[in-house]
Order: C-alpha cells, then structure tokens, then sequence
C-alpha cells in the first residue's frame, strides 16, 4: 500500500472496530524479541525479474568466485530476519553477495544494543543497528565506524486517538504516553518532539507498554504512544480507529539504521566492507524497483513473512525510509553529516548522552565511491 512519506502533523485514519479485533490488544509489533530466531520457509512464486536476476546473479558469482574462494562476512542485525529486510535476502537468493566473493550469514539479535555488541565481541563483522547504542558505546570507550545510511528518514511517531483532543504535540502536557521501553527509540525520539513544543520529559507520563502497546492506547492505559511506522502499519491492519499521528521527521529527520564496524575492521577489512555495501546496495535498488518481487522473496527468509499483502506494505514503508532528497543527490546509504551535528546537539541538550561526538571521525560516505 502507498506509504504516507510526507507526514503531515495530523494524518486522519478511517474508524473500523478496534476493540473487537483481539489480535491487535496482543499485537506484537515488528522488530519485538519475541520473534522466531531460524530463517526460512517455502520459496516464493518469482517474477520474470526476479527469475532473471537469479540467473544473471548465479552466472555472475560463478564467473567471479573460484570454489572454496568466499569470505565470510556477518551481518548482526538488530532483529530476527524480518519482510522488510527483503533487499538482503535479495543479494542471498540472488547471488550478489557471492559475486562480491562472500559467505553472507545473518546473525540475529534483539535490538541495536545487541547488534553492536555482537561485533564487539568478534561474533560478527558488520552490526546493522540505530544511532542511540552506537553513540552510548562510543562514549563509554568503544571504537567504532558508522559506514552506510541504511534508512536515512525517521520512522519513528507518536499516535493518539482523536478522541482524546491531542491535536499537538503540545498538547502532550500532563498526558500520559506509552513507550516500547526506556532506553528505546521510541522515548529517545519522544524527548525530541516533545522538546520541539517546549517541553520536557517531566511534563508527560512516560509509561514503558512493551512493544505491543497499541492495546494500551485502545484500552485508555495511555492517552498516547510512541510506535514506528511498522507498529503503526500493524495497528492500522488490525482496525485502529480515528487517530492523530506525529511524525518525528517532522522534527528531526535522525536517520533510523546504519551499518557499524569496528575500528579495527574499518582499518584492516575496507575491501570487505566495500563489497558487502556493494552486494546490499544491489539488493536495495532491486527491493526499490520490484517491491512484488520483494513481497514474495520475504516468504522464504522472514520469520514474519508468510502473508505477502502484509509483507508488501511493510517493504514500501521500508522502501519509502531509505531514500530521501540527500540520497537522491548523493547515492544510497549518504550520510548528511550536517544533520547528523543537529542530532548530537540535540541528545546532549536532552541528556540522552553526556558528551558531544565528532560526527566527522564516527560517519564515512567514502564507501559511496566503491558502486
């Protein structure tokens, strides 16, 4: 379905039955710990592009890559394997990675703090997580690149019920607002938009719902809530009803995800960090092109992949995070490093972090170079 990319502050959502869709009140959201760890499942129906993206693929990474030749590369990533990381699972089926010479292995995890510490710890090469672990490891001594924007617009909102009269951001005041959890995204980029209106964290109740926290706001527990665009997608299908939604792009366009490698591995490995980006670039502009084929290529990889109607509208959401007018200008995966000063200027002023960071020594566009 058509994502809403421009976000105006006030997005009106048609009324259906919400409460008596028990599935939502129980809804959990994607990205939550509690999905299944194993990939797989049964191939998908390609398309004509996609079949021949199969074969120019395979033909290419047998031309290119000598038996036994492959290095390894791992991915940690901040979840299970989801439907929206279709592009990924793009570059596997259809060879992108092998013709870059790499043994591609996803290694899952249950947020972007465990993502970064499974490359810390040498249990992975490339971390696929959002900027708060990065920035919270740095500061607390770790050395670390972020090397590719891998969604460059926020998908991080805050939603309310119409009838509630939240019309404003400021209109938070005194209210009561659900967050997946503390140290999440989703009260990281609340203290930004409340800030915006002038207010501080102190003038809401921040209330910790869990990741399915769209039966809270149905169930009156909060008068709002902090989702991402996915939980919000979710919540929709599910039957929400009349709601206001803020968007924190509108705010501050932080981008959402990026990938992270150590010091070491940015020293040392270049060539396989430059030809992993090039294989998930690939995959990327593939998912852009062809979000059917991408729908359909999730039911094989995703453990939340089996419907292909809920896969394709989670991929054009996905889709619709990773450009944006600086990537249009720059290429996938462009850091705007301006940006990027706002957004640590931001977390000091709100106390999410303690210092100030050089943004030019932790963000790298020289990776965009090597298409």
């Amino acid at each position: 379905m058509p994502v809403p990319s421009d976000a105006a502050h006030l997005t009106p959502i048609g009324r259906r039955p919400f409460l008596r869709r028990a599935g939502l009140l129980g809804l959990t959201l994607l990205g939550g710990p509690t999905m299944l760890a194993a990939c797989g499942g049964s191939a998908p129906t390609a398309t004509p592009s996609a079949a021949s993206a199969t074969a120019r693929g395979a033909s290419a990474a047998s031309a290119a890559t000598p038996a036994g030749a492959a290095t390894g590369v791992r991915m940690a990533c901040w979840s299970q394997p989801l439907s929206e990381q279709a592009n990924i699972y793009a570059a596997q089926e259809f060879g992108w990675f092998k013709e870059q010479g790499l043994d591609f292995t996803f290694v899952p995890g249950a947020g972007g703090g465990d993502a970064i510490k499974n490359i810390l710890a040498g249990n992975a090469d490339i971390a696929f997580a959002n900027l708060e672990p990065l920035l919270f490891a740095i500061q607390e001594g770790a050395k670390l690149r972020a090397v590719y924007n891998i969604y460059p617009q926020n998908v991080f909102n805050v939603v309310s019920l119409t009838k509630t009269g939240i019309g404003a951001i400021a209109d938070l005041k005194g209210k009561r607002v659900g967050v997946y959890s503390q140290s999440s995204g989703t009260r990281y980029n609340l203290l930004v938009m409340l800030r915006s209106a002038g207010l501080k964290e102190s003038d809401v109740e921040v209330v910790a719902t869990g990741v399915a926290n769209f039966g809270p706001l149905a169930e009156g527990k909060v008068d709002a809530t902090a989702a991402t665009d996915t939980g919000f997608y979710g919540a929709r299908q599910a039957g929400l009803g009349d709601v206001n939604v803020f968007w924190a792009r509108d705010v501050l366009n932080t981008p959402s995800d990026v990938f992270v490698v150590t010091e070491e591995t940015y020293q040392r490995r270049r060539d396989l960090i430059a030809r992993f980006l090039r294989a998930y670039r690939r995959g990327s502009r593939w998912m852009l092109d062809h979000p059917d084929g991408a729908a359909d290529l999730a039911v094989k990889f995703a453990t939340d992949g089996k419907d292909v109607a809920r896969n394709r509208g989670i991929i054009d959401l996905r889709n619709a995070s990773t450009v944006s007018e600086d990537t249009e200008a720059h290429g996938l995966g462009h850091f705007d490093l301006d940006l990027l000063r706002r957004v640590d200027a931001a977390f000091l002023d709100l106390g999410i972090t303690k210092r100030r960071f050089d943004i030019d020594a932790i963000f790298t566009n020289e990776f965009l170079a090597e298409r």
